[in-house]
C-alpha cells in the first residue's frame, strides 16, 4: 500500500488541499498555474456549499472555494470520472460563483416604501452593482475530455472568435487532463511540472524521489502520509480508495470490451474486404473469358451459361 494518500479521491484531494495546513500548498499550486497572469499572497476558504433558491434545486457543493487577499474568487474541483456534460457543469459552477456576487447584500434594492410615487434611491449606482472581481474555475481530471484538446491543460477566456481579444478578464476556467501529462520525472524542470507530477505518481510511491527536494515537497509529504491520518480520516479514506479502485476496474473492463468490439468490428471489415476484392476479381476473370469466347464467335447464351455474365455485360464487350 502506498504511504501517500490518492490526490484523486474526494477525501484524499480535501486532505493535501482543503484543510487549513494545507493553506500554503494550495498557494503554491495556484501561483504556478497562475504565473504571469496572478500572484496569491492569501487567501481564505469559504463555505463550499452554494445553497438554493428553491427547493426543487440541490444547489451546489465545491470541493474548494477560496478568496484571495486582493478579492478574487477561486472553485478547484477534482474529478476523478468522466461523465455527460462535464464542461456544461463546470460552467454552470462558475456561472454560479459569479452571481454570488451580484447577490451581496450591497447590491439589494432598498425596501419599497408604502406609498409607490415616494422616490427610491439605490444603495449603489446601477452600473457598480455589476462590477466583478476575476472568478477562477480550476479543474484537475484523471480522464480525457473529448471536447477538449488531446493536451494536459486548457485555457478558456471571453474573448472575442476573430481577433482572440479578451472582452471580459472575470471568468476563467482552466482545464487540467492528467492522462495527457506524461513527462519523466528527469523531464520535470520546472516547479509547476514537479507539482503536477507528484501529484499523478504519488499515490505509487513509497517515499517521495531524491529530485523532488524542494520545501514544498517535504510539506506535501508530512499532508498527504496514510500512517498520520486520525481515525475518522483514516476510515474515510479506506472507503474512498476502495470506490476508487472499483471504478477503475470497471473502467477497465469497459476499455478492454470496447478494444475486443472494435478489434472484431476491424476483423469483420477486412473480411468483407478481401470477399469483396476476392468477388471483383472472379468477376474480371470472368469478363475476360467472355471477351475470348465472343472473339471466337461463340454465342451469348452460350457465354451467359459458362460465365455467369449478365447478356448486357456481353453485349458491351
Amino acid at each position: 500500500m502506498s504511504k501517500y494518500v490518492n490526490p484523486f479521491t474526494d477525501i484524499g484531494f480535501k486532505i493535501i488541499f482543503g484543510q487549513p495546513a494545507s493553506k500554503n500548498l494550495l498557494i503554491t499550486l495556484l501561483n504556478e498555474l497562475l504565473a504571469g497572469e496572478h500572484h496569491i499572497t492569501e487567501l481564505t476558504f469559504l463555505d463550499k456549499e452554494d445553497h438554493a433558491d428553491n427547493v426543487s434545486d440541490k444547489g451546489i457543493i465545491y470541493d474548494l472555494y477560496c478568496r484571495t487577499a486582493s478579492g478574487e474568487y477561486i472553485i478547484v474541483e477534482m474529478q476523478n470520472r468522466w461523465h455527460s456534460n462535464f464542461l456544461d457543469r463546470t460552467l454552470y459552477y462558475v456561472c454560479r460563483a459569479v452571481s454570488r456576487q451580484i447577490e451581496s447584500p450591497s447590491s439589494k434594492e432598498v425596501p419599497v416604501p408604502e406609498d409607490p410615487m415616494t422616490a427610491r434611491e439605490p444603495l449603489v449606482s446601477y452600473g457598480k452593482q455589476y462590477r466583478l472581481p476575476t472568478i477562477y474555475g480550476i479543474f484537475l481530471m484523471n480522464f480525457k475530455e473529448e471536447k477538449l484538446e488531446a493536451k494536459f491543460r486548457t485555457d478558456t477566456v471571453l474573448s472575442d472568435r476573430d481577433t482572440g481579444k479578451i472582452v471580459n478578464p472575470h471568468l476563467r476556467q482552466i482545464y487540467l487532463q492528467f492522462p495527457y501529462f506524461t513527462k519523466d520525472l528527469s523531464d520535470c524542470h520546472t516547479l509547476y511540472d514537479k507539482l503536477i507530477y507528484a501529484l499523478k505518481n504519488m499515490s505509487n510511491w513509497n517515499r517521495m524521489p531524491d529530485a523532488l527536494k524542494e520545501q514544498v515537497f517535504e510539506h506535501l509529504a508530512r499532508l498527504a502520509a496514510v500512517a498520520d491520518l486520525s481515525e475518522e480520516n483514516r476510515i474515510a479514506y479506506d472507503k474512498a480508495l476502495d470506490r476508487y479502485r472499483v471504478n477503475q476496474i470497471v473502467e477497465e473492463d469497459e476499455r478492454r470490451k470496447n478494444e475486443e468490439m472494435r478489434r472484431k468490428a476491424a476483423e469483420e471489415g477486412l473480411k468483407e474486404g478481401m470477399k469483396a476484392g476476392l468477388e471483383k476479381g472472379e468477376q474480371k476473370k470472368q469478363i475476360e473469358i467472355a471477351r475470348k469466347m465472343r472473339e471466337d464467335g461463340i454465342s451469348i447464351d452460350i457465354i451467359i451459361k459458362y460465365t455467369g455474365l449478365q447478356s448486357s455485360d456481353i453485349e458491351n464487350l
